[in-house]
């Protein structure tokens, strides 16, 4: 088992992932002492001015891989639905993460348009990156909370089951709030269960008692760093007061590690 999948088997003490979208952030994270950081496809893709979840980042993501991959943390990436629908082009990503350093990735079955891809075709991709790189950590994420269904379980379980028998070495479904179906999911998988962290979920205290192995906080810092950005102009406008904020040479000292 790798360090990074090890992190995944403790019970009661479930992995708390914060998702980075450029250097600083996963320094800056790095340095608070998480030594496995995720990547958010939103910040990716809003930063450089690209749609999220519509495959348009592949290039992005991959550039910032490289250059988080030997960060000296374990590097978890959010490749959307992997870009294509192809499996071996899929896995083709895989490879070249995993050479830049990267131990997981998250791997969608949300499209674009909020429908969901065919079961079949995202239980190959995970079994294509699974063949061809055995070490990386894939987390099969499903979004069937986030279609509208009024009862997405049922779904939900009929994807996670394909998915674990594809080798999914994780599973993960954002959405998923309510305690009494995140402890009944989790009670009935074999692989360990990733949630989204919600505000107006249960905390992590709790989610640890419920059977959750990993915590996502998914596109939260990128969009709370982007409302701090606003508050701070509209207090200089208005004359409220700053703060606090890093200084200068605290964020200059991130760009030396």
């Amino acid at each position: 088992m790798t360090p990074f999948a090890a992190l995944h088997h403790r019970p009661g003490r479930p992995l708390l992932l914060p998702n980075a979208w450029d250097h600083a952030s996963a320094a800056a994270l790095a340095a608070e002492g998480f030594t496995a950081i995720g990547t958010t496809s939103l910040g990716v893709a809003a930063a450089a001015g690209l749609p999220d979840g519509a495959a348009a980042t592949r290039e992005e993501t991959l550039r910032l891989a490289r250059g988080l991959g030997r960060g000296g943390f374990l590097l978890s990436v959010d490749v959307e639905s992997g870009f294509s629908d192809d499996p071996e082009e899929v896995a083709a990503l895989a490879v070249e993460l995993a050479r830049a350093g990267v131990v997981g990735i998250n791997l969608e079955d949300g499209r674009a348009d909020g429908t969901l891809g065919p079961v079949t075709v995202h239980a190959a991709k995970v079994a294509a990156v699974k063949a061809a790189v055995p070490e990386l950590f894939v987390n099969a994420r499903t979004d069937t909370y986030w279609t509208g269904q009024a009862d997405p379980g049922p779904e939900t379980a009929r994807r996670l089951d394909a998915y674990q028998r594809a080798g999914a070495d994780g599973v993960f479904v954002p959405g998923l709030a309510t305690p009494g179906a995140i402890a009944e999911l989790a009670g009935r998988l074999t692989a360990p269960l990733n949630v989204l962290w919600s505000p107006e979920g249960p905390g992590l205290a709790e989610l640890a008692e419920l059977g959750v192995a990993r915590v996502s906080l998914g596109s939260l810092l990128y969009r709370a760093a982007l409302g701090a950005a606003v508050d701070a102009a509209r207090a200089v406008r208005t004359g409220a007061p700053v703060g606090p904020v890093p200084g200068y040479a605290q964020v200059q000292a991130l760009g030396e590690r």
